[in-house]
């Protein structure tokens, strides 16, 4: 149920925004995976994207950075993590492309429900070391058009929304400054197929360890651009929404350093940080912030969560982001 009230980011119980979090995730979990017996189904999704955009308002960096650090550590309920990461996403990207109200609103929804017709399987898939069966390739190939079926089923009539279920792995030849004069469905269904593909990069799986973010935006990119050179807005606006090392990734510095990016500046890739390891492997404790905005070190690569051994007090850094926010 969407919360009425919301602790302040300065608050001292800052964690409750932190839970938040994982309670509109596990809410979200238990209304995918049991979607023919959720009375109300569209005004329950609905009901989740405002909490959505009240947590994100109250501090979209926090968001980011829990979202982030879920995405890149865990396998169980992946399919509902995946849901909650791509419409965060969509809804900054949205913002960044200036899309209408409406087309956002489902453009959202539709990140929510893209997998509603393999959500077990999706969590399946996840854990599986093997490559899909037959069956469970043959699921994953109809699962755009069943989702698209589901969603009418259950009483949808958003036709926008479900219609963009159904053609969010159709791929289109894009060609420069033509996004915006798509059709709406074409146009949202090739943002959500880019979001789609870059919050499963992100994402580890048994048979494979995630990519960095800079490495999956890249790979989206140049990709999305191909021989042609076209360039993709939709690439770059999800840049600019999340930056090109978003909150909750980690960073090797140029004085090599390991950090973990804790919040956007205004200054592009330029976030503020909280160094973990020295050059030498040894933990800092307590962790050093440092505006990669202001001074050196700057950021030198990305690198992947399995690449960090050490456990992290993320409650305590996120407190002392805010602080350095509030006296910058």
């Amino acid at each position: 149920m969407q919360p009425t009230t919301l602790p302040h980011p300065q608050d001292a119980d800052y964690e409750d925004l932190l839970s938040l979090w994982a309670d509109l995730e596990s809410g979200l979990a238990m209304v995918l995976g049991n979607p023919l017996i959720i009375p109300d189904f569209e005004r329950k999704l609905r009901q989740y994207d405002r909490w959505m955009q009240d947590l994100l308002r109250q501090d979209t960096d926090t968001g980011l950075y829990l979202l982030f650090q879920l995405a890149t550590n865990a396998s169980v309920g992946y399919s509902a993590l995946h849901a909650l990461v791509s419409a965060v996403i969509c809804h900054l990207t949205a913002a960044e492309l200036q899309l209408p109200r409406e087309e956002r609103d489902s453009l959202v929804l539709a990140a929510m429900t893209m997998n509603i017709a393999m959500t077990r399987l999706q969590d399946e898939l996840a854990a599986q070391a093997e490559k899909p069966n037959p069956q469970q390739q043959a699921s994953i190939q109809a699962h755009a058009f069943s989702g698209r079926l589901m969603l009418i089923d259950v009483g949808v009539e958003d036709s926008l929304w479900v219609n963009v279920v159904a053609a969010h792995h159709d791929v289109l030849p894009l060609a420069e400054g033509e996004l915006m004069q798509w059709a709406p469905v074409d146009r949202l269904a090739h943002i959500l197929r880019t979001v789609d593909r870059y919050a499963a990069m992100i994402s580890p799986r048994k048979t494979r360890a995630g990519r960095t973010a800079t490495e999956s935006v890249r790979s989206i990119m140049a990709a999305a651009n191909g021989p042609s050179g076209t360039r993709d807005p939709v690439g770059f606006a999800l840049v600019r929404a999340t930056g090109l090392c978003p909150p909750g990734t980690y960073v090797r510095m140029d004085n090599g350093d390991v950090a973990v990016v804790l919040r956007r500046s205004a200054t592009p890739n330029h976030p503020l940080v909280a160094t973990v390891l020295n050059r030498a492997g040894d933990t800092l404790s307590p962790p050093r912030l440092h505006r990669t905005a202001t001074s050196s070190p700057l950021i030198q690569a990305a690198l992947t969560q399995d690449a960090i051994k050490i456990r992290i007090n993320h409650q305590s850094l996120l407190r002392q982001g805010i602080q350095a926010d509030k006296t910058a």
